[in-house]
């Protein structure tokens, strides 16, 4: 017993260490079990146990809700998350299944947090102005018109038809002409930079593609003749499905660069065995000067050759020779005790099948379908309601209502603003209405914010969405804080509540109009009748009469009223009228 326990006590170090890393994974699965299954164990319950379906109860208030909630009652499954061991695990397993909790988005919630993303990462750009000089407006116009660019590109697509019509042999006067039409295009091309240049000025080299262009003239003005292929790669800028296709590519490179890591890392493994195993082997077939396992280069270049499943089989068949008649065991190799020529058939099949399972196979397959599976996203992304062009567009026009990228603008200017969107995000006129129903928000000096604005007409886009929020929350702080703005962004109405002020204050002051009239009208009736009340010579009312008309007035109009009456009858006796 002595010995059980001081082996226990020995041990506790050990069990500690145990039982921390068991605490580690306890607290990670604990979060995970609180924020995917709190509260949804519950369950709608009848006195003799039957358990009703979500079909008919949905929640807690609607069994509550039941006429008799005697017979049924809201429950909670008794287990949680507390032990780690294999007891149990069943129930637990059961009820995690029952409940409805959904830990991944719906297709509209897809759709939004991919909106989302595409918002989150532009931002208003404050537009190149408008040179001064004539000659540089003059060609900042030109280059700014659609058509310019167009007949850019159909220049370039008839350079690439004069590229293609080159041949080897080709006649000294079908040369000349060929000459003679790429100097042209040259010197046109030149000149749509030199355009550019001048109407841009220093915002020119800020654009990727403009540098593009630059790049291409110089190399084509100093007879580079394989620089002109760069002019055909401008027409992506305009070929959307190109664009898709690059763009998953682009999507692909950082998965192919791990895919080619392993590769190469297989590559490697599989060329110094073979270096090891068979760089003796007899120069016949497919194994020659390039092509043999006696350098690592050369390993290497083999072994690519078999990746690509061509030729495989010609580098294996000098491997397979071991009887005499194919080779020769006993030649001696300089500089090593290794002698003959002959291969290993066993390890030489081997080595191929292995090899080619797993770099044709498998690593050439993986290639692929990364490939493909980023291929499938960048068409799902092209096919969703809003694209990336569709922001860029929002950005583009922007720019012309905010010339400053304040990153807001004036409520007045939404309407025309909106009328100026291209599909889908454009609100055509009129569009008063459709924008106050938007209720968006609106900070000092009647402004709105790019995101309020370009986040209301994506969910008109994509439709209500109630989960989306919370998301909306976290795209706002993403944003303002990679965009911080000048103006303070505290919104003090909305564009429906100072719709309604509109109204109410119309409201009000035709009230108090309609109150001026009935005033004005009830003096002038107070000052009719004063006037025509018969009085005496003096200028006394009869009596009786005053005092009821002074009675009907109101004390400030019948005070008026007297006073100019006062004022008449004294103008109508020094008159001599009466």
């Amino acid at each position: 017993m002595r010995v059980v326990v001081n082996a226990l006590i020995g041990a506790i170090p050990s069990i500690m260490n145990v039982l921390l890393v068991c605490l580690i994974f306890w607290l990670i699965f604990s979060i995970m079990g609180v924020n995917l299954f709190a509260g949804k164990f519950g369950r709608c319950v009848n006195r003799t146990g039957h358990i009703y379906e979500s079909a008919f109860i949905n929640n807690k208030s609607e069994c509550e809700a039941l006429n008799d909630t005697s017979l049924y009652y809201w429950t909670k499954v008794k287990v949680n998350f507390d032990n780690a061991t294999f007891k149990g695990w069943m129930d637990i397993m059961y009820a995690a299944v029952d409940s409805r909790a959904d830990i991944f988005m719906t297709e509209e919630q897809k759709k939004y947090y991919n909106a989302m993303k595409k918002l989150g990462s532009k931002k208003p750009q404050k537009p190149i102005p408008r040179p001064t000089n004539s000659v540089q407006g003059f060609f900042f116009d030109l280059a700014g018109k659609q058509a310019f660019d167009i007949i850019i590109m159909v220049l370039i697509l008839f350079n690439m038809i004069t590229m293609m019509v080159e041949t080897d042999e080709q006649s000294p006067q079908m040369e000349y002409i060929l000459n003679n039409i790429n100097l042209a295009f040259i010197i046109v091309f030149t000149f749509e930079c030199f355009v550019k240049i001048v109407a841009l000025r220093c915002y020119f080299f800020t654009v990727g593609w403009n540098i593009f262009d630059f790049v291409v003239v110089i190399l084509s003005i100093v007879v580079i003749r394989l620089a002109r292929i760069g002019r055909v790669l401008r027409l992506i800028r305009g070929a959307k499905g190109i664009r898709t296709l690059l763009f998953a590519l682009m999507m692909s490179l950082p998965a192919l660069f791990n895919i080619g890591l392993l590769l190469f890392l297989v590559m490697f493994i599989y060329a110094i065995f073979g270096m090891a195993n068979f760089a003796y082997v007899k120069r016949q077939s497919g194994i020659d000067d390039m092509f043999n396992f006696e350098t690592f280069g050369n390993s290497m270049i083999c072994l690519f050759q078999i990746t690509t499943s061509a030729g495989w089989d010609s580098l294996l068949s000098p491997i397979l020779n071991n009887s005499p008649e194919e080779c020769n065991a006993s030649i001696p190799h300089t500089g090593t005790t290794v002698k003959g020529n002959c291969g290993n058939p066993s390890v030489g099949i081997t080595f191929f099948v292995t090899y080619i399972i797993i770099s044709f196979l498998i690593v050439v397959n993986m290639y692929i379908a990364i490939i493909l599976e980023n291929f499938s996203v960048a068409t799902e992304e092209s096919t969703e309601p809003l694209s990336e062009d569709d922001f860029e567009m929002f950005y583009e026009v922007w720019e012309k209502f905010d010339t400053e990228a304040t990153q807001f603008i004036e409520y007045a200017k939404l309407s025309d603003f909106a009328d100026t969107l291209s599909e889908p995000l454009r609100i055509s006129k009129p569009n008063k209405i459709k924008l106050i129903s938007m209720d968006l928000p609106m900070v000092s000096g009647d402004k709105i914010h790019c995101l309020d604005i370009l986040f209301a007409f994506t969910k008109r886009v994509l439709g209500e969405s109630g989960e989306m929020d919370a998301l909306k929350q976290q795209m706002e702080e993403k944003f303002m804080m990679a965009n911080p703005s000048k103006i303070s962004y505290e919104p003090i109405t909305t564009t429906l509540r100072r719709k309604q002020e509109d109204v109410s204050a119309a409201v009000i002051q035709r009230c108090y109009r309609r109150h001026l009239i009935r005033r004005q009208l009830k003096a002038a009736s107070y000052l009719y009748r004063q006037i025509t009340t018969p009085r005496h010579a003096g200028g006394e009312a009869e009596e009786g009469s005053e005092g009821v008309l002074l009675d009907d007035a109101p004390e400030k109009e019948g005070l008026i009223a007297a006073m100019m009456r006062e004022k008449l009858w004294l103008e109508f006796i020094s008159n001599g009228v009466l």
